[in-house]
């Protein structure tokens, strides 16, 4: 598994980003995945996480409600579609691939971690 982040940058609160996620080895489709984000200082934060045929989704309690992951397995993607944006978002977003079909709330549920993008939002 070799995963790859994409689709950050800088937006102004209430605006919209849709991240990426890859795995350039096309392994991940048994797998969970999960979003998870990290600013200075802080321990890595569970954003969302998807299971492995994309019929299940759970997410973080601040995000609820704006964010909406998705996969396509055909194209060993996952997704993040963040809408409605607020300084409090900014951070460094990880996607990671979990050791089972499901992989929870926990980093300890995962197993392979790509690089990170960043997320920044103006107020």
């Amino acid at each position: 598994v070799q995963l790859q982040a994409s689709g950050g940058g800088l937006v102004q609160a209430g605006e919209s980003l849709r991240l990426s996620c890859t795995d350039s080895r096309r392994t991940f489709s048994n797998n969970g995945v999960g979003w998870f984000r990290q600013t200075t200082g802080k321990e890595r934060e569970f954003v969302a996480t998807i299971n492995w045929r994309g019929g299940s989704a759970d997410y973080g309690d601040s995000v609820k409600g704006r964010f909406t992951t998705s996969r396509d397995n055909t194209r060993s993607a996952v997704f993040l579609q963040m809408n409605n944006l607020t300084p409090e978002d900014t951070g460094i977003y990880y996607c990671a691939s979990a050791r089972y079909p499901i992989g929870g709330r926990s980093t300890n549920g995962y197993a392979y971690w790509g690089q990170g993008t960043l997320v920044t939002v103006s107020s």
